[in-house]
Formats: structure tokens, C-alpha cells, sequence
């Protein structure tokens, strides 16, 4: 009885209630998200290896189809969000993502497993014949990797949400648990990420593929038996609609009575719902011009319950500030979404520069396996987050007096800070490495690449770790600055627009590697990214990188200044502080 007194309760309906079980849940959730992220990660972590030792693709095909393959992964989860909006709900989606997950994990098994499924290997010697993939075990390696995206497109959208869902956002309890959930969540799941990178790797690249990627399979299947085993525990929040609809209907309107006088704010249409679920948004300044889809005219009619009789012609006031939030966030994403542009270098091209270093764990003949020394941006990000969650947010609220510490967009700022210091470290390292292979001895040669240089891969891993850190700023406070920020029937779209930004990213990477390369193909000072790194200037590349990563963080510094948090008004019509006492300060 103490224990049902103690679940927070809301009212959902007359004759309903919702029984907010926050961490009683956890367990099948996290459990759900570590076994899908040791099945998902160890499906694709070692692609980029898979697809040049098995596949016979080059570099620079490999990364491509890589970058190709994330980007349409993180894409895939805004047509998810909309289903999820729409029709189904998190809990439904998540379910078929799930099983779409494990299919694609069984596919691609199927592809190392049947010899008929991939080319025959290459043989060692130079100059011997080296058959790339058919069109067949092309398209079958394309299904498994289109059923992943299926997978990965449903469930990043939605998980996080869903997670959040189990807690009551109306309590402080609930508000700080939410708080802690995000950071608990990520810290999981990248421990989860380190595990794949090391066992389920190693057994990839030194024992079989066959195994290794039968590992992920298992493991799929047994998130889904745990998610599945707390059903009946979950608040499971319906589909209220898509907010794009709201979005277009507001947008359309204000261009329709584009011609009509701006009034005052208490003037304006704001007819509420009784079952309406949003926080209640006080009247903004910014993007007035929408404000014109909320004045009432003598031609727009309203129903008898005060809604208006076309919802095409009249939109609430509280419908435009939803928009404007959606609107105030754009800029920020953009700058936001452009980190993940350094990120992925760090997890393709320093995977290339392990090939060609000293990868030797001390006296001994064991090599760490060339996809392994990403688990070092996981790492730091993992080591980094309890420190952030415990240590350094505390501290900060002594002196701030919110909740967070510092706001969410300082969080990204200095995660993008942290950015630009590991790519020009990567330069650095890139330099060195480089030097050592064409002035000391070196170590052997990789086949279809190059000398092995004698410089140890133990000297790549500042860059990674400090990445892993950046990550942990810049990527957990993006996710949490989305789900605060965009109305509550809004967070499956937030959850989505936070990994178009990395799709967006990721399509980008893809372009700029294509452009460097053929414009440095046969420039004079030669190509920047061959199959030999010791021939070319990956260091330059870096730099380029950084650069880029540098404006970037300038134009994230002026729109960040410009942005203002949103307003949650209470019954009383007074600002609630309680669910983010920095809501109106800037970063």
C-alpha cells in the first residue's frame, strides 16, 4: 500500500488514470537500450572494416557508404516521429523498430556466414586480382543494412521519450529525475557502445564474422524479450497527431492574413482544449508575423465549445507559440547539428590511421583490433558524464541557483569548444604518425593500404577521449535542449530533429570527403586522402576540419545569444521556474 501511495498519479480522463512508476521502470528500459545497443553498434561499428576486409571496397568507398548509411539512419527517425505522432504512439514503434532491429542484425550475419553472400578474399600478394561485391551481394547487403536503418530510425526518436514518460513532469521529483535520466541514459548505453567495441570486435576481427556478427543478433533479441517484459508497467502516451500539421496550419494562416493590423496579445484567439497536455506558452515578441494566424476575424467561425469551426483559417495563440519554439530552435540546430561533422572523422579516418600505427598492447604480439579505438571516445564520454552529473553540476548550481548547473546551451558551447581542440590534436598526431612511417622503420605493410608505421596507436587516443567529452557536453545538452524546449506532444519530433542533425552531418562528411579528394587527386602537392596515409595529408584535412568546426562554434556563439528560452506559464499566469528556473536567460 505504501508503495502504491507513494506512484505519482495524474488524471488523464474522467474515469482514467496514469501510474508514473519513474525508476521501478528503468530496468526494462535501460535493459532494453544497453542489449539494443550492444546489437545495433555491434552490427555497424566495424562496418567501415567489414565492407574494406570482406566487401573488398576501398577507403574512401567504405567511408562513404558508411557516412551514407548513418546519415539515412538518423534521417529515417523524422518519418518515424511523424508515424509515432501520428498514428502509433512510442510504445508501438519502439516494438516494430525492435523487431526490424533484430531481422536486420540476422541479415547481416547471413551476409559473412554464406560465402555466396560476399566476394572471395583477397589474396595478400601485390598486384594480385581483387574482385569488389556483386550486384547481388550488393542488394542483399543493402536489405540488411535498409532493415537496420528501419531499426535505428524508430527507436532513437522515440526511446529517450518514452524513458522521460515514465516519470511525473508535474513534480520537482519528477523534473529532477527526468534530469538525471538523460545523463544516466546516454552514460548506458556508450558503456553498452565500449563493450561492443572491444568484445564483440575483437571477435570480429580476430576470431570469426560469422560469430561476431551472430553476437548482435542474440543480443537484439534479448533487449527485445526484456522491453517487451515490462508492458504492462509503462505509461504508454497516445498518439495526439503530428506537430507538423499544427506547424503547416499556422505558417498557412498567418500567410492568409498576412494583410490584417497586429493587435495586442490579450486580443488574440487562445481557445485551450480540456484535454489539452502542453504546458500553457505566455505571449512572445519574437516572430510576430505568425502572431497574425491568431486574430480573430468577423468571418471566422467558432463551434459551439469555443473551437474554431476551420482550423484552417483561425489558429490558437498558444498554437503560434509552439511554432515559434519549433522556429527558434532551427538556428540552433544547424550549428548544433555541424559538431557531429568532426565527430565522425574521429570514427571512420582515425579508425585508418590505427591501421597504418603500432596497435601492440605492450611487449606482447596481441594488436588491438583497428574498430576497438573508438571505444575511447566512449570512454571519455562514459568516465565524463558521472563526473558532469555529480561533481561539476553541483558545483555550478552553488553559484547559478538552477537546476542544471549551467543552461543547455553553455553545455553545447563547450562541447564544441572541446570539438575543435580534438581535431586539431588529430592534426597533430596525423603528423607525426606520418613522419615516423617515412623516416624510421617501420612494421610491416597493410594489404591494399601501406607501411605500418612504428608510432604507437596509444598516441590517438587523446583525440578520442576528448571527443568522447565533447560529445558528452555537446550531445547530451542538444537532447536535453530539444525535449525542454519543444512542447510535450512535440518530443518524439525533438528526439527526431536531434539525429537529422547528425544524418545531416553524416551526408555532409560524405561530400566533403568526395570534394577533397578529387580536388587533391592531382594537385601538385598530391591527394590528401589515399589508400596510403603515409602518401598523403590527412593532417591537412584535419585542419580543415577544424577550421570549419571554428566558424561554426562563432556562428553557434551569435544565434545562442540571440535565442530565448520559452515560457511556461501556470494557472496563476506566473512563469513556471520550477521546470527550468533559466528559462529566459540566454546563453
Amino acid at each position: 500500500m505504501e508503495v502504491e501511495k507513494a506512484e505519482k498519479r495524474i488524471t488523464e480522463d474522467d474515469d482514467s488514470k496514469i501510474i508514473y512508476r519513474g525508476w521501478k521502470v528503468m530496468p526494462f528500459i535501460i535493459g532494453n537500450e544497453t542489449f539494443e545497443k550492444l546489437g545495433i553498434v555491434g552490427s555497424s561499428s566495424n562496418l567501415i572494416i567489414y565492407l574494406t576486409t570482406v566487401f573488398n571496397m576501398k577507403s574512401i568507398t567504405a567511408a562513404t557508404v558508411v557516412n551514407i548509411y548513418g546519415g539515412t539512419s538518423n534521417f529515417g527517425t523524422i518519418v518515424a516521429a511523424f508515424l509515432c505522432d501520428s498514428y502509433f504512439g512510442r510504445y508501438k514503434t519502439l516494438s516494430f523498430a525492435m523487431i526490424a532491429c533484430f531481422l536486420g542484425s540476422v541479415a547481416m550475419d547471413l551476409t559473412a556466414v554464406i560465402p555466396h553472400l560476399h566476394p572471395a578474399k583477397c589474396a595478400k600478394a601485390v598486384g594480385s586480382v581483387c574482385n569488389g561485391p556483386s550486384i547481388g551481394q550488393i542488394m542483399f547487403l543493402g536489405g540488411a543494412m535498409f532493415l537496420l536503418v528501419i531499426g535505428a530510425g524508430g527507436i532513437r526518436p522515440c526511446n529517450l521519450p518514452f524513458g522521460a514518460d515514465q516519470f511525473d513532469p508535474k513534480t520537482k521529483e519528477g523534473k529532477r529525475g527526468i534530469e538525471s535520466f538523460f545523463n544516466w541514459y546516454f552514460f548506458t548505453f556508450t558503456f553498452a557502445q565500449m563493450v561492443s567495441l572491444t568484445l564483440i570486435v575483437y571477435v570480429q576481427s580476430n576470431v570469426s564474422w560469422s560469430i561476431g556478427l551472430a553476437i548482435p543478433a542474440i543480443l537484439m533479441l534479448l533487449g527485445c524479450i526484456i522491453f517487451f517484459a515490462g508492458s504492462k508497467f509503462y505509461v504508454k502516451v497516445k498518439a495526439s497527431g503530428s506537430p507538423i500539421h499544427s506547424i503547416t496550419r499556422v505558417i498557412v494562416v498567418a500567410i492568409k492574413k498576412r494583410r490584417l493590423k497586429f493587435v495586442d496579445s490579450n486580443e488574440l484567439y487562445n481557445y485551450i482544449t480540456k484535454d489539452f497536455m502542453n504546458s500553457k506558452l505566455s505571449h512572445t515578441q519574437q516572430f510576430r508575423y505568425l502572431d497574425k494566424s491568431a486574430i480573430q476575424t468577423q468571418d471566422d467561425k467558432l463551434n459551439i465549445d469555443g473551437s474554431p469551426a476551420d482550423q484552417w483559417k483561425l489558429c490558437s495563440m498558444q498554437q503560434v507559440e509552439e511554432v515559434k519554439c519549433v522556429i527558434r530552435v532551427l538556428p540552433v540546430w544547424l550549428s548544433a547539428a555541424l559538431f557531429y561533422l568532426a565527430y565522425i572523422q574521429q570514427t571512420t579516418y582515425t579508425i585508418f590511421q590505427s591501421l597504418q600505427s603500432d596497435r601492440s598492447l605492450g611487449s606482447g604480439s596481441f594488436q588491438i583490433p583497428a574498430g576497438t579505438y573508438t571505444v575511447f571516445l566512449m570512454l571519455g564520454m562514459t568516465v565524463f558524464i558521472p563526473i558532469y552529473d555529480r561533481i561539476i553540476v553541483p558545483f555550478f548550481r552553488k553559484y547559478t541557483g538552477r537546476d542544471g548547473g549551467i543552461t543547455q546551451l553553455q553545455r553545447v558551447g563547450a562541447g564544441m569548444f572541446l570539438c575543435i581542440t580534438s581535431m586539431m590534436v588529430s592534426a597533430v598526431v596525423e603528423q607525426q604518425r606520418r613522419e615516423v612511417a617515412l623516416t624510421r622503420p617501420t612494421l610491416g605493410v597493410v594489404p591494399r593500404k601501406g607501411a605500418i608505421s612504428s608510432m604507437s596507436g596509444m598516441r590517438l587516443i587523446p583525440q578520442l577521449v576528448l571527443m568522447g567529452i565533447a560529445d558528452a557536453l555537446a550531445g547530451v545538452g542538444q537532447m536535453e535542449f530539444y525535449y525542454k524546449q519543444f512542447p510535450e506532444n512535440m518530443r518524439s519530433f525533438a528526439g527526431s530533429l536531434y539525429y537529422c542533425g547528425i544524418g545531416l552531418a553524416s551526408y555532409l562528411s560524405s561530400f566533403l570527403l568526395s570534394a577533397v579528394h578529387k580536388s587533391t587527386e592531382k594537385s601538385s602537392g598530391g591527394n590528401w586522402l589515399p589508400e596510403d596515409l603515409n602518401k598523403g595529408r590527412l593532417e591537412y584535412f584535419y585542419f580543415l576540419v577544424a577550421g570549419m568546426m571554428t566558424l561554426n562554434f562563432a556562428y553557434f556563439l551569435l544565434v545562442s545569444h540571440w535565442y530565448r528560452y520559452k515560457d511556461v506559464v501556470t494557472k496563476d499566469n506566473d512563469m513556471d521556474k520550477s521546470s527550468d528556473e533559466f528559462d529566459k536567460v540566454s546563453v
